[in-house]
């Protein structure tokens, strides 16, 4: 009986250390630069951006780049992501602070076009409250990069954020002037009775990163998905 006993306590004993030197990546952190990130309502759970292997491009309010906590240019940014073992599934996330000049983020999202990142993921901060003392997981508002739709058609709302040379920049849905605060009630009117609902949306480089999330926000809490359509983009089309 005792001899049954040492050879149960012996296998309990390999299973805990087993299981504790098993390795937990969901739970190793992923250390990042920070900024101050747009705050939205809509954004979905991101617990894969928390993981040390995730593809993180953070952009500051000046404009500079960070591949995880690694200053980058963005010709390095590319030669970097390219030198980096890939997960077939892995997502781009960008962590682009809310002041920056939208301008800056679109470079990051046609450099990840290029290189295979179809879909990539805002990373946002959230108007939540949670208790003390508790981190905020991270969250997102995934995009696709793309152009804008050649001729007109009923399942596609034409979105733009041009610069007012204001604080606030202008805001057009299908060219016709809408007020922000209008935002969400224009855009049920446009996705209500449809089968498919898409938004492509194009803004000025000098509008503030900030607005074109708040407009991403606002589609995706309507259930539609977004295409932003960046310069390069458009440059193809023509």
């Amino acid at each position: 009986m005792r001899c049954l006993l040492s050879v149960c306590f012996a296998a309990f004993t390999l299973l805990v250390i087993a299981r504790t030197a098993a390795p937990k990546r969901a739970q190793t952190k992923q250390q990042g630069i920070s900024v101050q990130l747009a705050v939205t309502g809509n954004a979905t759970p991101m617990p894969q951006a928390d993981y040390e292997d995730a593809w993180i491009v953070t952009v500051t309010d000046a404009g500079r780049l960070y591949f995880g906590v690694h200053p980058v240019t963005l010709d390095s940014l590319i030669d970097a992501i390219k030198r980096t073992p890939r997960n077939r599934e892995a997502k781009l996330y960008i962590k682009a602070d809310a002041r920056t000049p939208y301008a800056n983020v679109e470079k990051v999202l046609d450099a990840g076009r290029t290189l295979w990142f179809a879909a990539p993921v805002l990373l946002t901060s959230q108007a939540e409250s949670l208790p003390f003392g508790t981190v905020a997981p991270p969250k997102g508002l995934e995009v696709l990069v793309g152009q804008r739709p050649t001729s007109p058609s009923p399942e596609v709302t034409i979105i733009a954020v041009l610069n007012s040379g204001q604080r606030v920049p202008t805001l057009k849905i299908n060219d016709q002037g809408i007020p922000w605060p209008a935002l969400k009630r224009t855009l049920q009117e446009q996705f209500q009775n449809r089968t498919q609902n898409v938004a492509s949306v194009t803004a000025d480089g000098l509008v503030p990163f900030a607005h074109v999330v708040q407009v991403v926000d606002a589609c995706r809490g309507m259930g539609a998905q977004v295409v932003l359509v960046t310069p390069e983009q458009q440059g193809r089309q023509r």
